[in-house]
């Protein structure tokens, strides 16, 4: 069985007397271990597409099956459960809380799946050294290099064990050296069995991954491995 199914795939949006259909009949299929980027310009619907498969929304018509579970009416606690047992997430902004330190930031996903203190603890700190973070475990972001504070992002995405790691616009903030880090470690990540789909407006970053789905008016307009 495929990681994700998307059959017919539409996402319709009501803005006054104004229907906006942000995506139109998309069918997509994601194997596990794939490594995807999902590229289109601004307005293209590709956000809209990566918060269907991260499940932060549900279809409007369609079929759509992620890791097992038949999302297509989801509600929003379903949602959730899957997109907290499944999916993690990095963002290009981080998305760190400013006044937690390395390890409080990257066990937050384990506090929302009940996980007790100590072993929370345990694992927050196993993954800050799994990416490269072992010497900064009480620094706070404020403390932390732009390319640190996305390894404490990926951490926390990492730190619930999902089966896909979702990036949208990974190294947008980063200075070139540093994204080309960041982008090492997600093809190590994806080397070591995690399914990867960055979402991305920059062709050089979709050049390295394994398969690249180009999106446009809501459409996919075509697949290509780069």
């Amino acid at each position: 069985m495929p990681l994700v199914s998307l059959q017919g795939v539409s996402k319709v949006y009501q803005v006054g007397d104004q229907e906006i259909r942000a995506l139109d009949h998309i069918d997509l299929v994601i194997e596990e271990g794939e490594f995807i980027a999902i590229i289109g310009p601004s307005g293209s619907g590709k956000s809209t597409l990566m918060h269907l498969l991260g499940c932060l929304d549900a279809p409007t018509n369609g079929q759509m099956t992620i890791c097992g579970n038949d999302l297509s009416k989801a509600s929003p606690n379903a949602l959730a459960a899957v997109r907290n047992r499944e999916i993690g997430f990095v963002f290009q902004a981080f998305n760190l809380l400013p006044k937690l330190d390395v390890v409080h930031n990257i066990e937050l996903p384990l506090i929302y799946a009940g996980i007790p203190s100590r072993e929370r603890r345990a694992r927050a700190e196993k993954v800050a050294r799994d990416v490269g973070l072992g010497d900064r475990l009480n620094n706070r972001p404020i403390q932390l290099s732009g390319g640190q504070c996305q390894r404490v992002a990926i951490g926390r995405a990492l730190v619930n064990n999902p089966r896909i790691v979702f990036g949208d616009e990974p190294t947008g903030n980063l200075d070139s050296t540093t994204g080309e880090m960041i982008l090492e470690t997600f093809k190590q990540l994806n080397a070591d069995g995690k399914t990867i789909v960055l979402v991305t407006h920059d062709p050089a970053i979709a050049a390295r991954t394994r398969r690249v789905i180009e999106i446009r008016d809501g459409r996919i307009l075509r697949e290509y491995m780069p």
